[in-house]
């Protein structure tokens, strides 16, 4: 959960909207990302009936998007491995960015 507020605080001025599935349904989260201006589109882990609201009001083409990028990150694993071997947050962040541009590298050389 750290790494994910930490890249939400680093991009926050580049984010407008930051989707997760529900296991990322964390209140402390959702108010750091509205603290920076981000709009959380992470779907509500139902424990009460009011999170079925909460889930209807998710902005549904944005948060497609997310099964997109999950494709993606898919691919980016099993072409380049899952395995991020830096150990602090930004250089981990710094190596999956560099697999990030290996991978888009990779799709404009390949016709």
């Amino acid at each position: 959960m750290l790494l994910v507020g930490e890249v939400a605080r680093v991009a926050a001025g580049d984010l407008a909207s930051l989707a997760a599935d529900k296991g990322y349904d964390w209140m402390d989260l959702r108010e750091k990302l509205r603290e920076e201006n981000v709009r959380p589109l992470i779907k509500h882990r139902i424990f009460r009936p009011i999170d079925h609201a909460h889930n209807a009001r998710v902005d549904g083409p944005r948060y497609r998007q997310r099964s997109m990028c999950e494709t993606v990150f898919s691919t980016i694993k099993r072409t380049l491995g899952d395995a991020v071997r830096a150990r602090a947050w930004f250089r981990e962040f710094r190596e999956i960015v560099l697999k990030c541009v290996v991978h888009n590298i990779k799709r404009a050389v390949t016709p």
